[in-house]
Parts: structure tokens; sequence; C-alpha cells
């Protein structure tokens, strides 16, 4: 079956809730088979993540607590794009260097991920940050943060159990130890989706 055939097509749409960071907003859609339906649908600028690695095979990570789930949560660096039109690769080192005081003089694009298509269009670009070098972190006004350090592995190892929960954390660790180990199995080096750039890359390049 062609993608066609499952094509919803956008009719109209009404905005429910203008917020400062999501827009929710209800749209009108005709099905595949004609009939029209509603879907409710959150719009957001969009975010960045970063795996920063030191030479030492050491991860960086933000414990913070997330009110919507009421738990404290281990996660990969993060932060959200200012407006649509950033890019998202310069959006990476901005909120690396915030929220961990590090700068990576190697970056890896790994992904960019599509969070929960279901209801919403946040798109998030992971990286893989290594040849790193402490700064002054200095993190938003209402972030309170706790960082730490543990082998990537310790980290894959807390994925794998379901101590680490995070979306984007799970999915970040994962191919970044995979991107890491890659020398010792070849034929990962032709994946496509891997992009390998210094940290002077230009934007085209980063997305």
């Amino acid at each position: 079956m062609k993608d066609e055939a499952l094509r919803e097509r956008f009719l109209s749409s009404e905005e429910i809730y203008p917020g400062k960071i999501i827009r929710v907003e209800k749209w009108q859609v005709e099905l595949p088979n004609g009939e029209k339906a509603l879907r409710e649908v959150v719009r957001h600028n969009g975010a960045s993540a970063i795996v920063p690695v030191d030479g030492e095979g050491q991860v960086t990570l933000v414990r913070q607590h997330r009110v919507a789930i009421d738990r404290c949560t281990w996660e990969i660096p993060a932060g959200k794009l200012d407006s649509p039109a950033e890019d998202p690769f310069s959006a990476a080192q901005r909120e690396l260097e915030e929220e961990t005081g590090l700068q990576a003089a190697h970056w890896q694009k790994l992904t960019c991920i599509y969070t929960t298509p279901g209801f919403c269009n946040e798109q998030i670009s992971i990286y893989l940050a290594t040849g790193l070098s402490q700064h002054p972190a200095h993190p938003d006004a209402d972030e309170f943060l706790f960082l730490t350090k543990m082998p990537l592995r310790r980290a894959v190892e807390m994925c794998m159990a379901g101590e680490i929960r995070d979306g984007k954390t799970v999915i970040g660790l994962l191919m970044a130890n995979q991107a890491l180990h890659a020398q010792e199995a070849p034929f990962l080096n032709a994946a496509a989706s891997i992009q390998r750039f210094t940290g002077t890359s230009s934007s085209r390049e980063a997305k």
C-alpha cells in the first residue's frame, strides 16, 4: 500500500491554547475514505539534545525534577529551540554550555526523532559531543539541575534496566554507544544517518 492511501488531508485549524512553550490547536482533517475527523495537535518549536562523552568514556547526565510526572529523571543535556527557524546545531552548542559548562571540539548528529507524533509535531535533534573542555555553566534562572558523570556503558545498562526512561535520553545513549563502537563493526560506518563534523561546521551540515 502506498503512503498516499493513508494520508489525512488538513482542512482547517482553530487555536485552543497559545502557550509560551506549546500551542494547542484543533484540526479538521479529511480521512482517506473521504470522511471528516477532528485532531487535537500540540505544536512545538523543537529541541536539541546532546550526549557529551569525554576521553575516558564518561557521559555527563542531568538530574532534574519533572513536575508533569512528579519524578526526578536522569537526562542528557537538552533544550528547546528559540524559534522553529533556529538551527538545531547552534541550539545544541548553546544548551550544552548553559547546562553543563562543556564545549565540544567534535560533533556527530545521531538522529532527529519525533517524540509523540500521535498528537505533537515536536522534533528533537540528538548529537554526540566529544573533545570536551570544561567552562562555567550558566543554566536558566528557573532550572535546578544536578550534574553527574558515569561510564557510558553504565548509562546504557540503566536504560536497558528501565532506570532511565526519558525517551530522548534512551535513544541518545544507545545510539552514542553504537557510534563510538562502530569501529568494532565496520558495516556501521556506512550508516547515512551519522554525520561527523567539528564544532565550527556550518548549520547546513548540522541539520
